[in-house]
């Protein structure tokens, strides 16, 4: 009698983990039924900063990785100026670090800029000392790139206060989003971006601000990752999640525009006023969002990576709805 209890017990165990199974095979299908993909563009455009607010590298190919695009040795935002007390130096207050180049090649890292020698020096160097600096007012860490690195900058801006270049490895301490922005995740990490990892913009867009000004200005201006043709200004705005090649995002927010977009990218020279002032007339945000985005004008949107893997040019992009 016990056997013939234990055989009954252990068939209809099996038989509930079998229906259960079944239902998670249904429940799966059932969801996958309810995704709905739309083509929504195409990319034109790859383009990752090394060097923070230095001149785009464009690609053809990339890596999406958690914390934003990498191409061979260089990854997005991962060299940073700083001052001699780790404090974060950009195009807002140098605006001539727009046409400074910061390549890699062969394990080298390669600096130019106008008018000056190319400066070649290793990307890795394990005996440099780690520098600890402030991004608008987070910790961060950054490998220091050493003393030649250093006069390079120095000579090139020409000013008196010294200058140090650092480089974000993998292994340091990174900075949360969410710190300055709460509507990113809690456990996004990036290193020396403004705040999320990809910055996504379509370049009719950016015609549509042209058709507003007495001088075009071309997406370099706005320093997107991954630039969309093929679709309507601003449709950008309600790509809420993204299928592009391997590679899943998610939207978190728009860019909030700064006066770093009135810096020509063609001549590092600052105006303080356009575009961001015809931006101002008509990309504010709702009332309801000002607690967000205050007076900043909203061009571009923010995402996060949710599947990494591979982007190209030429790659459809479409957008997910359930």
């Amino acid at each position: 009698m016990d056997a013939l209890g234990r055989s009954k017990r252990a068939a209809l165990l099996i038989g509930a983990a079998g229906i259960a199974a079944l239902g998670l095979g249904l429940g799966y299908r059932y969801l996958r039924k309810a995704e709905k993909v739309v083509r929504v563009g195409v990319v034109s455009q790859l383009l990752v900063h090394p060097l923070k607010s230095g001149k785009a590298v464009s690609v053809a190919l990339a890596q999406c990785e958690r914390v934003g695009l990498k191409s061979g040795e260089m990854r997005d935002r991962h060299w940073l100026v700083v001052t001699e007390d780790g404090h974060m130096v950009t195009g807002r207050q140098e605006p001539r670090l727009v046409l400074v180049s910061l390549t890699c090649e062969g394990g080298q890292v390669c600096l130019n800029g106008p008018n000056m020698e190319e400066l070649r020096f290793p990307v890795r160097q394990p005996d440099r000392p780690i520098i600890d600096c402030r991004v608008f007012g987070a910790d961060i860490q950054g490998r220091d790139c050493g003393d030649e690195a250093s006069h390079w900058l120095i000579r090139y801006l020409g000013a008196e206060k010294a200058f140090r270049l650092v480089h974000f490895e993998p292994q340091m301490r990174a900075r949360r989003p969410v710190e300055s922005e709460p509507l990113f995740p809690q456990h996004e990490r990036v290193a020396y971006p403004d705040i999320g990892p990809v910055m996504l913009l379509s370049e009719a867009s950016v015609k549509d601000l042209s058709s507003k000004l007495e001088k075009d200005v071309t997406v370099d201006r706005f320093r997107p990752n991954i630039v969309i043709s093929d679709c309507e200004a601003f449709a950008e705005d309600s790509w809420e999640e993204l299928q592009i090649g391997s590679v899943r995002l998610q939207r978190v927010m728009s860019c909030g525009r700064c006066i770093f977009t009135t810096v020509d990218p063609e001549t590092g020279i600052i105006n303080r006023k356009e575009p961001l002032e015809t931006l101002k007339s008509y990309r504010l945000c709702k009332p309801s969002e000002k607690h967000i985005y205050k007076s900043s004008p909203l061009f571009g949107q923010l995402h996060t990576v949710k599947e990494t893997g591979i982007l190209q040019v030429g790659d459809v992009a479409y957008k997910i709805s359930r």
